[in-house]
């Protein structure tokens, strides 16, 4: 195998992958970054056996010639030394394998050589067939992501709420995540010949956000055997599905509730963090929300240490009953806001302690419940 590359394409791509791959694992192989050279592109995969990330280096970018291959061929590096030497390369890289495996690195006036492996050790990407696909644009599946990946459970005890529930069906896409105590769902009207619920891992939605984060262009989905892939114009995303059946959250949100107030969305989210300045003290993060005079809404926490903070904020409309106090977790309720877009937010209360439902304003599209919590 024989390719020169420019360095800082390279780099970027190593970069890239490398988020895949294992740091210390039983398995040295899972340490490594694939490299397999064709006569029209230069691929590079990393993988730490429940994910992959794949990059596609293309002759040319944007009409500029990034790389030529030589000779085509593969081999498998160890990610750490090959990221670190390219990173201090100055100038276009030359690169060799010979017959023992030696990848011999070159850039300028600086040489040098590493052990590679048999490619042939290294996992195989799930192979995809596109029977199951749909198209959705890359600013909306991030979106989507962030507006619910919070909400996740940060326990294994239960492994399924670790991830993001994925339910496709013909006309409607819907993320969900839960901690039983929290719940964000956003759905999204798309045409999908997919059917069904997958659980994605939320560290790998973490990484597939880091990768597609420019907003651009139509990301692919597809789903095969346990994966579920990602896939843009030159980089794609194979996730391993979590296993179990994820819990059926349709009927936490009540048909009927006391209360309702709508609330400017920056100015509630400000006072909350101000409140979460003492909430920290406790196991709960208790904030209080309280009704006052029929159209003001009180925040409120206090250190038994330390003190209290209390501030009260104009309701924009009220609806229901006016007589309301709550306590829910300052955490929880600044992650719920920080995840509205919209300049209103609406929150529907049931009872002191029944699940609160946050709204943005006239965007049914995205709901979020938070639990109350006790006070003692």
């Amino acid at each position: 195998m024989e390719f020169k590359i420019n360095n800082e394409c390279f780099y970027k791509a190593i970069t890239e992958v490398n988020k895949a791959v294992s740091r210390k694992s039983p398995l040295p192989i899972l340490e490594c970054i694939k490299i397999v050279a064709n006569s029209e592109c230069l691929i590079l995969v990393g993988s730490n056996a429940d994910f992959f990330i794949e990059k596609v280096i293309p002759l040319f970018i944007n009409g500029v010639k990034v790389l030529e291959v030589i000779n085509t061929g593969c081999i498998v590096i160890s990610a750490k030394y090959l990221g670190e030497i390219v990173k201090k390369l100055p100038q276009d890289i030359f690169v060799k394998v010979n017959e023992q495996q030696i990848v011999t690195i070159r850039s300028g006036e600086v040489s040098t050589n590493l052990k590679g492996f048999n490619s042939k050790e290294y996992p195989r990407l799930p192979h995809i067939d596109g029977t199951k696909h749909l198209e959705i644009p890359s600013i909306e599946l991030n979106e989507m992501i962030k507006q619910t990946i919070f909400a996740v459970s940060k326990s294994g005890t239960r492994p399924v709420l670790t991830g993001v529930n994925m339910l496709f069906d013909k006309n409607r896409f819907t993320c969900v995540a839960t901690n039983s105590h929290r719940l964000a769902l956003r759905e999204l009207a798309i045409e999908s010949n997919i059917n069904g619920s997958f659980i994605v891992p939320s560290a790998n939605l973490n990484e597939l956000s880091k990768l597609f984060n420019n907003g651009l262009g139509m990301i692919h989905i597809y789903l095969i055997e346990s994966y579920i892939v990602f896939k843009s114009n030159n980089i794609s995303l194979f996730s391993r599905l979590i296993e179990g059946n994820y819990p059926n959250v349709s009927g936490l949100f009540s048909a009927h509730y006391k209360t309702g107030i709508i609330l400017d969305t920056i100015q509630f989210l400000q006072g909350i963090d101000r409140a979460y300045l003492f909430a920290s003290e406790w196991r709960n993060n208790n904030v209080q929300l309280e009704i006052k005079d029929g159209n003001k809404i009180q925040i409120s926490s206090n250190s038994l240490e330390i003190g209290e903070i209390v501030e009260t904020q104009t309701i924009k409309k009220i609806v229901g009953e006016t007589d309301l106090s709550i306590s829910l977790d300052g955490n929880f309720l600044l992650d719920a806001l920080k995840a509205v877009k919209e300049k209103e937010v609406k929150l529907s209360f049931s009872g002191p302690m029944r699940p609160v439902l946050i709204e943005p304003l006239e965007n049914p599209s995205y709901i979020q419940l938070i639990s109350p919590v006790r006070t003692y």
